[in-house]
């Protein structure tokens, strides 16, 4: 017999994963011994995943997974999973490399929120063509961008989650989400081609 809840919970697999990976970081991991961190990354490379999946505490954790399922809401349907797990590690990559070579004045670097990013550049590039109104999410995602890389951090926000807001990790993470986009719809086309 077929099971209708499990393609439906199939579908969830990679939030759920990010998620639980998340918050047994939290749980577990010490904040200074799994951040990504400037000065120690080449000899600790397990700091360019862990630094991703820790958060300065938990109010930051619950924004970044409540972030990341709204994404995985609207726009799940774009991407099949396989390349949504592409894009995850192109973006984490893509945050890494671009706040280490970009970015000398971050010390250290925590969250899901540049990964947050590249997703939905990702998940409404691809879906533009068939769903023309994500170009509404693009212009808004292009707008914050902008707005952050002028404004700065919102101070709102930073107080919240308890630390400063990294704005270049957002911006590298929409930037390297945007490049796997299109580096995935040039793989299908040269495919069906």
């Amino acid at each position: 017999m077929n099971n209708p809840a499990k393609p439906r919970l199939a579908r969830w697999a990679l939030p759920l994963t990010l998620a639980l990976a998340a918050l047994l970081a939290q749980a577990f991991g010490g904040l200074e011994a799994l951040r990504l961190e400037r000065g120690l990354w080449l000899a600790q490379p397990w700091r360019l995943v862990t630094g991703q999946l820790m958060h300065l505490g938990w109010a930051h954790l619950a924004m970044n997974l409540a972030g990341l399922a709204i994404i995985w809401l609207i726009l799940a349907r774009q991407l099949p999973l396989w390349q949504w797990w592409m894009t995850v590690l192109v973006c984490a990559v893509g945050v890494n490399l671009g706040l280490l070579a970009f970015s000398p004045t971050v010390g250290w670097y925590v969250g899901l929120s540049g990964i947050l990013h590249g997703l939905i550049a990702a998940g409404a590039l691809a879906g533009l063509k068939r769903q023309p109104s994500l170009g509404l999410l693009l212009l808004g995602l292009i707008a914050k961008l902008a707005w952050e890389q002028f404004a700065g951090q919102d101070p709102g926000t930073a107080q919240l989650i308890g630390g400063a807001v990294i704005v270049d990790a957002h911006l590298y993470g929409a930037l390297a989400g945007a490049v796997c986009s299109a580096c995935l719809l040039l793989f299908q086309m040269h495919r069906y081609a």
